[in-house]
């Protein structure tokens, strides 16, 4: 097969606020119990912002090669397979975005544009096709195999053709069912949504918050006992989602692909609320909060402040939403110190 993935991750009072913060409070676990348990729609569209801008066009395109494949589970790919390093390079030696070995890209490699003399696997242009390309072969390979035929095609990406031919679908190797199902759920973290249903977590999440009101601002704070309880932003919004039995990544750019992203107008409380310095590309997001209604979030903004109530447009780069839930945290890829995916790895 194509891959072992290996990528690296980088990482005021009175008595108008006082009324404000008892409607909040209110507010808050109302919403947990009212009428947004609808159930999330997926597209066949990305949802904006979700890939890296010089991507996006690609996997939109080539994500639409066979019916089995789609742009949000392409992109899920991608990300699971690089987190869209171009450059990455496996520990067994595979290689790109795509995380192609050698042996494989010899043969599925293509050049669409015809812009190099032979397909590059560093070429993205080159390698998120040839992914694709690569997909439904591996589909059409496994047609006739009982089951979900997504399903079999990624665990063909995984495992090999032959091994989800020979069990009659999945094969039964712990990595290779978690790469499938993980790779499933993950797609629903890039796909624009119609609706989404409420996170059943996000009140106690935001009541965690809430009872951190007024810490002081540390800079890698994770709020632990050496650190004086004191939190930076995303360490603030990882240990609430962590206090509901949810364990999100540590980086704010990471954590932009726990779950689905509702739009601005289908913003609930608890989802968490992105801020980049580009308007399409998730990798420069630099500040995240919790979302708690009205146009408010409660967040850690900086040194030399504390954890409070700010409205989302105090940053000025409002990039988007994250909806967190439980599945979708468990299906991104587990970073290693050493940079490798706990949950990566290819069996072929």
């Amino acid at each position: 097969m194509a891959s072992k993935r290996t990528w690296i991750a980088l990482g005021g009072g009175g008595g108008a606020v006082a009324g404000f913060l008892v409607l909040l409070v209110v507010g808050t676990y109302a919403a947990a119990g009212s009428i947004f348990q609808s159930q999330q729609t997926a597209s066949q569209q990305l949802a904006p912002g979700t890939v890296p801008a010089a991507y996006a066009p690609l996997i939109q395109q080539w994500g639409t090669l066979c019916p089995q494949l789609s742009p949000p589970l392409l992109a899920a790919q991608m990300y699971q397979e690089s987190g869209f390093d171009p450059n990455a390079v496996s520990p067994v030696g595979a290689q790109g975005i795509a995380q192609f070995m050698p042996g494989t890209w010899a043969i599925y490699g293509i050049d669409p544009t015809h812009a190099h003399a032979s397909p590059d696997v560093w070429d993205p242009a080159d390698a998120i096709p040839s992914a694709a390309t690569y997909d439904c072969q591996l589909a059409q390979d496994t047609k006739n195999v009982p089951g979900n035929a997504t399903s079999n095609m990624l665990a063909a990406y995984n495992a090999g053709p032959y091994a989800v031919i020979s069990s009659d679908g999945i094969p039964g190797y712990t990595q290779t069912e978690d790469y499938v199902t993980n790779i499933n759920k993950l797609s629903e973290s890039f796909a624009a949504a119609t609706t989404i249903s409420y996170s059943a977590q996000a009140a106690g999440a935001i009541y965690f918050a809430q009872a951190r009101l007024g810490t002081p601002y540390l800079w890698g704070g994770e709020g632990k006992a050496s650190q004086n309880y004191e939190f930076d932003c995303s360490g603030l919004t990882q240990a609430a989602y962590a206090s509901v039995g949810i364990a999100i990544p540590r980086v704010a750019a990471d954590q932009w692909y726990a779950g689905p992203h509702p739009t601005r107008a289908q913003l609930q409380p608890g989802d968490l609320v992105f801020f980049s310095t580009s308007p399409t590309d998730p990798s420069k997001i630099h500040h995240v909060g919790i979302y708690v209604g009205g146009g408010m979030m409660i967040d850690a903004p900086h040194t030399g402040s504390v954890i409070r109530y700010d409205s989302i447009d105090a940053e000025g780069d409002y990039f988007g939403a994250t909806r967190v839930t439980a599945e979708g945290a468990s299906a991104l890829p587990v970073l290693q110190p050493n940079g490798g995916i706990a949950n990566g790895g290819s069996l072929s």
